[in-house]
């Protein structure tokens, strides 16, 4: 049985996080950017969920011992070559929960020296699970700070 080292509570809730942040936003408001360089909505909603496979992947290498490095990957090539804009917001979130599950229910199997496993990143820096986890939700965080910049920069630009 599982004896969790970290309270997973807060992996869990970021996509109740993410669904109240657009909750109320139309597809027009889901899928308006500032300009061609930033993101809407919708696609930071993608680039999470692309985040959170590589997370997934990440958790795998590490929980079995492998010696290959933690993936990185493309963030901004992933989100306009999988033409994340075009995708809806509801469906991207479905697929972020469905790891989020998915993840939650490997995460309370572990045992605590599953915890203490650890890898390499792509800089060179040596994570256990937990910096892994723990990462993604405050990641999670900087980007719901940034969907409100987004709102507010459509509600400036429709004045």
């Amino acid at each position: 049985m599982s004896q969790l080292v970290i309270d997973i509570g807060p992996y869990i809730d970021t996509n109740k996080q993410l669904r109240a942040a657009i909750d109320g936003l139309t597809d027009e408001q889901l899928t308006w950017k500032e300009n061609a360089d930033k993101w809407s909505v919708t696609e930071v909603l993608s680039h999470l969920t692309d985040h959170n496979i590589v997370v997934s992947f990440r958790i795998r290498e590490i929980i079995s011992g492998s010696t290959v490095q933690l993936p990185a990957f493309g963030q901004d090539a992933w989100v306009s070559s999988s033409k994340a804009n075009e995708g809806a917001a509801v469906d991207i979130l479905d697929a972020f929960q469905a790891l989020l599950t998915y993840n939650s229910l490997l995460l309370r199997r572990l045992s605590p020296q599953d915890w203490e496993k650890t890898g390499v990143n792509f800089k060179g820096q040596t994570l256990a699970l937990t910096d892994v986890v723990q990462s993604f939700t405050a990641h999670v965080q900087v980007h719901l700070a940034q969907i409100e910049r987004i709102k507010k920069a459509k509600q400036t630009a429709a004045l």
